[in-house]
């Protein structure tokens, strides 16, 4: 079919509901769960603000609109490759500099809710994922990889979404050969319903924060605090996952999003 043919077809097909499209994320406001870091370090995250400038009053009588404080990785958001030291020589590794090309593209859903539900600490394994293929069919090139543990049903409790106690945060994850197996199928990028890319107890893994290490060092990208995800199929959908342009940007806060049949 030529491609303007595709295109026509697709049009169509998101009009009449044939293709549906699923929001992924999060309410991005003043209760938005906020990493915190530990606090031998300088500066956190603020929490998210919203202030008002005018709602059809003296300050503007025929407009509504806000300002606002938020940090780049807030809410549901995108890790570009240089947000961590292993991107930081990429100059196409910005929210201003990324191939927009690649953040639209096939999704995976791996699904290991109920693993997760049995043990927060859940660490996914390359075996975990070769299982899920087989069933499945092969992660290609190119594509996005999620993590489904239904842990956005916590957002509504900061506490709950966290889950730290003074060993650290708990939620579930990848293993670093995990994500070394990912990325050895040339995927886009991979991304969790919890904080953020990595498991909670990531830090004391070799090497910490694997999946922020090995992601950022390929130039590829990561996706936080996903929602909806149990309304994917495993595969077959297309994610939709651009960040905001912001210029020399670490990271953005999105409105990711799914293309799903039927």
């Amino acid at each position: 079919m030529p491609a303007t043919e595709v295109m026509k077809d697709l049009a169509v097909k998101l009009i009449s509901g044939e293709i549906r499209v699923v929001d992924l994320s999060g309410s991005l406001g003043p209760d938005t769960p906020i990493l915190q870091l530990p606090p031998d370090f300088a500066k956190n995250t603020p929490r998210v603000e919203i202030h008002k400038i005018s709602e059809y009053d003296k300050d503007g009588p025929f407009f509504a609109w806000n300002w606002m404080v938020l940090g780049e990785h807030s809410g549901t958001h995108f890790d570009a490759p240089h947000h961590w030291i292993t991107g930081k020589d990429y100059e196409e590794g910005y929210t201003d500099t990324l191939d927009l090309q690649r953040v639209v593209a096939p999704v995976n859903v791996l699904d290991f809710s109920a693993e997760s539900a049995a043990d927060v600490d859940f660490l996914l394994t390359p075996d975990h994922v070769e299982a899920w293929e087989a069933k499945h069919g092969e992660i290609g090139a190119g594509e996005w990889v999620v993590m489904r543990t239904d842990w956005d049903k916590r957002a509504g409790d900061e506490a709950a979404f966290l889950n730290a106690d003074d060993a650290g945060p708990h939620s579930p994850g990848p293993t670093p050969a995990c994500v070394e197996y990912l990325l050895s199928k040339k995927i886009v990028g991979w991304g969790t319903q919890c904080i953020g890319t990595d498991a909670g107890q990531a830090g004391g893994m070799t090497p910490s924060f694997p999946a922020h290490n090995f992601l950022h060092r390929d130039n590829c990208f990561g996706l936080a605090s996903l929602a909806n995800l149990d309304k994917l199929p495993a595969k077959g959908a297309v994610l939709i996952a651009a960040p905001l342009k912001i210029a020399r940007g670490t990271g953005s806060p999105i409105r990711a999003m799914a293309l799903v049949a039927g």
